[in-house]
């Protein structure tokens, strides 16, 4: 299932892996968990189109079974591509495998949620929310509770710049002008010296058809 929302969102939602009613209906994070995301993005403001939704597993594993580590390594290339180009500043990871994947250290959602840190996703730096996902805050009050806390502090949070991003290698387009030095040896970032302009040569003289009268 590929990603959804607006491609230049300031906010992003990273969640588990699509279910049966997201597999059936091809829109990330649907049927009631959906309407309970709308109506949290409404709380502070935004709507589905203003942000973007993608999971950390792109297909549906059978039987709605949990993510295998294999899957989930194989799937984080998709996932670190699709932060490079939408170029989020926030993103918020829904539930526990997405929050164990994209944060160091290994807490899981309920040690974690709610508390802010910057993290690299691939080559992007992002402040980095976990959030409980709408789907288990269905089904316990406290847990919705704490979600809709939560969520309201994406608007303090989407205030911020974005953070400092990572130093980018130099590729070969960036690499400096090496010219010859006078010793002949190259030294990088040395302007070459302008070749002088070659004058223009007058044509030889055509030599006369006939006879040529010389000196005796």
């Amino acid at each position: 299932m590929f990603g959804a929302g607006d491609p230049d969102a300031d906010l992003m939602f990273v969640g588990e892996a699509p279910g049966t009613r997201e597999d059936a209906v091809g829109i990330p994070i649907a049927g009631s968990p959906g309407k309970l995301l709308d109506e949290l993005l409404a709380s502070i403001g935004l709507r589905r189109d203003q942000v973007y939704l993608v999971y950390v597993l792109a297909c549906r594993p059978p039987g709605n079974r949990d993510p295998a580590p294999t899957e989930l390594s194989r799937c984080r290339p998709y996932l670190e591509e699709q932060v490079a180009l939408v170029e989020p500043r926030v993103v918020c990871t829904l539930g526990d495998f997405a929050t164990k994947l994209l944060r160091p250290g290994g807490a899981g959602i309920k040690q974690r949620h709610g508390q802010t840190e910057v993290v690299e996703i691939g080559r992007r730096a992002v402040h980095l929310l976990p959030l409980f996902s709408p789907a288990a805050a269905l089904y316990t009050r406290a847990l919705r509770t704490a979600l809709e806390g939560d969520v309201l502090r994406l608007t303090e949070l989407l205030a911020r710049p974005a953070p400092r991003q990572p130093e980018r290698e130099e590729s070969v387009d960036d690499e400096p002008v090496v010219a010859a030095s006078p010793s002949g040896t190259a030294t990088p970032n040395e302007v070459a010296p302008e070749t002088a302009p070659v004058e223009p040569q007058p044509p030889e003289p055509e030599a006369p058809d006939g006879p040529q009268l010389g000196l005796f």
